[in-house]
């Protein structure tokens, strides 16, 4: 594949998973693989991982840059009753006695040509040698195209005749959302809240000819590394050598303004009004931070509670600078439910005098 041919629109990695659950459901489309194209990072992994663990199914994770075209042919031996050479089928292929699965075939585009021809046999005929992969069994494959910065072959038109394909690319608000769900920090969260530009820069990194750039699997193990332990001049060498000098430096830069405009945990011991209003922070970066730096503390009721009176009293910040304060306070209410529903908190949130006073100034803002 030369230049950029992929004609197919982008979906994001939640899309690209729902439709790989729709697949697997139709037994008929269960037989045709599906093959998901994107940079480094994305998810590919993860969501072929999320799938089978929907239906509760065996998955068979094949990394293709590691074996050699034998582990998938299987060897070969001479069976003097049959006169002849036969050949044993590699023991991770699944056996008749697993009738659904899924096998995954990842960084096919990486691998030797020669294994990519074992591969190839498992797509197009669903068999290779004499092994034949039970009919139950969906084929998903990953990999990068050569726009994509990393080592790929050319993969012909005939074996993409074969497939369903997903150019899958980064969206911020999915990513957002899977980082709240793991609890990532919430500084990452903040800061790419802002700046969604910066949660993959490949184009970036490729036309600047730089080895190391951001993307959204070093963004989590950024997370990881400002909440653990490590020192924080230790914590900014890793940084550094996870998403580049001039990412870290920026948000560094920025990480400082976060800690300095907004103690979360003094902002929820406040109780007076004037108190809480002197707390709030007056920057795009700040109110981000604020939000995101609540969620992480929100462990009880009393907590949501809280959160919700702060968040309130947002429209009421004074500023020099002009600040979407509605719309943060709307993100907010949301993403406050999302973590209390996933924490077995909503009935707080249903409770609160602040969230039925801004459910019913919502009404009326839309009648």
């Amino acid at each position: 594949m030369a230049g950029n041919p992929m004609n197919i629109p982008a979906v994001s990695i939640a899309a690209a998973k729902a439709a790989l659950i729709e697949q697997f459901a139709d037994p008929v489309l269960r037989r045709r693989a599906s093959m998901l194209w994107g940079t480094r990072g994305v998810g590919k992994s993860s969501i072929v991982r999320q799938v089978a663990r929907h239906y509760q199914v065996p998955l068979v994770d094949l990394r293709l840059t590691t074996i050699e075209p034998v582990d998938i042919r299987g060897a070969i031996y001479a069976d003097d009753v049959l006169g002849k050479t036969v050949w044993f089928p590699p023991e991770f292929l699944p056996s008749q006695d697993e009738p659904a699965g899924i096998l995954f075939l990842d960084e096919l585009t990486a691998a030797d040509q020669r294994l990519q021809i074992s591969a190839y046999s498992l797509i197009l005929d669903r068999r290779v040698g004499h092994y034949e992969l039970p009919d139950g069994w969906q084929v998903i494959a990953a990999g990068n195209a050569s726009f994509h910065g990393a080592v790929s072959h050319d993969m012909g038109t005939a074996l993409a005749d074969r497939m369903f394909h997903f150019n899958v690319q980064t969206v911020i608000d999915a990513f957002l959302d899977y980082a709240l769900a793991h609890n990532f920090a919430p500084e990452v969260m903040a800061y790419l809240k802002v700046r969604p530009d910066k949660l993959d820069d490949t184009q970036s990194q490729l036309a600047q000819d730089h080895l190391v750039g951001a993307s959204p699997r070093g963004w989590e193990d950024v997370s990881n590394v400002l909440s653990s332990h490590l020192a924080e001049e230790t914590k900014r060498t890793f940084v550094q050598g996870r998403i580049g000098a001039a990412n870290a430096a920026e948000f560094f830069g920025v990480l400082r303004e976060l800690r300095a405009s907004t103690d979360v945990l003094q902002l929820i011991k406040s109780r007076r009004v004037k108190e809480t209003l002197a707390l709030l922070p007056r920057t795009l970066d700040g109110l981000y931070g604020m939000i995101y730096g609540l969620l992480a503390v929100l462990t009880d009721a009393p907590t949501v509670t809280r959160a919700l009176e702060i968040i309130e009293e947002l429209p009421e910040i004074e500023s020099t600078a002009r600040l979407p304060l509605y719309e943060a306070q709307t993100l907010a209410m949301e993403l406050l439910m999302q973590k209390a529903l996933g924490s077995g908190l909503e009935a707080a949130i249903l409770e609160s005098p602040s969230y039925r006073r801004y459910t019913e100034q919502r009404e009326r803002h839309s009648t």
